[in-house]
């Protein structure tokens, strides 16, 4: 087996690895806390865009060591968690019972940098001072959604808008990188049609991102980890429920508003 790791003494999870790692140095977890229930008025188009249950979710903070403790087990050779049990990983299963996100459908691929116009193309309006190069930042999107919040009455285009910044906001949660306030101009192009965007396999891309960032986090050294932590969190909660938090909720789809 050992012929099969080929990150060696580079992995965090070594012995001598994780005797030395310094817990006083602070390892960061690049995930965004968003806990804004959707209003009544836009869930519908919520459903047809495919967020419509992992709207319920609250995004919260997540316990950094535990994140590090599965990091240690992660072998990105086999994207499995290498356990005293035995080896177990993260499955698109998983993914739908917890977060109700689709996992089949089309896939979520495209150039990582749009247009200058792309906002302005998928929303219809566009910030003046909150731009910057090949991004939008957050607190935009977030005022956007407070301000269109406090209107009582909504045309069904203002609700439009109201649901897809409100989607936007759900990506930077689901798809977090190290930019950390801001929300790539890639991403404005598939929230421009919600029946469009209700196709995609939502649940599989983040999966797969937070492979890809979990593989790059193992490497000892590494003081931070992109991807929705989130995910990781709950998934070892229920997999391995020795670590979970007591709850009296009862369990009910999707399983992370527990």
């Amino acid at each position: 087996m050992s012929g099969l790791l080929a990150l060696g003494d580079n992995h965090r999870g070594t012995r001598e690895n994780v005797a030395a790692f310094d817990e006083s140095k602070r390892f960061r977890l690049h995930n965004h806390i968003f806990d804004r229930e959707p209003s009544e008025a836009i869930k519908p188009y919520l459903e047809r865009a495919g967020f419509g249950i992992v709207s319920k979710i609250n995004f919260r903070s997540v316990d950094s060591k535990l994140v590090i403790a599965m990091l240690e087990r992660w072998r990105p050779e086999t994207h499995t968690f290498h356990l005293p049990t035995g080896e177990c990983t993260i499955t698109l299963e998983d993914i739908n019972m917890l977060f109700g996100l689709r996992v089949d459908g089309r896939v979520v691929v495209g150039d990582t940098e749009g247009p200058d116009y792309a906002c302005i193309d998928a929303l219809g309006i566009q910030p003046f001072s909150d731009r910057v190069k090949g991004a939008v930042k957050l607190r935009w999107i977030h005022d956007e959604l407070y301000d269109l919040e406090k209107h009582s009455q909504q045309t069904e285009e203002e609700n439009i808008l109201h649901a897809k910044l409100y989607i936007l906001s759900m990506i930077a949660v689901l798809f977090p990188d190290k930019s950390h306030n801001v929300l790539h101009s890639s991403w404005f192009k598939f929230v421009k049609d919600l029946d469009e965007c209700g196709k995609y396999s939502w649940g599989s891309a983040c999966l797969a991102y937070l492979y890809r960032e979990m593989c790059k986090a193992c490497r000892v050294g590494c003081m931070s980890v992109a991807g929705c932590s989130l995910i990781l969190a709950v998934w070892t909660y229920y997999r391995i429920p020795q670590l979970a938090p007591r709850s009296e909720i009862a369990p009910s789809y999707p399983y992370a508003t527990r």
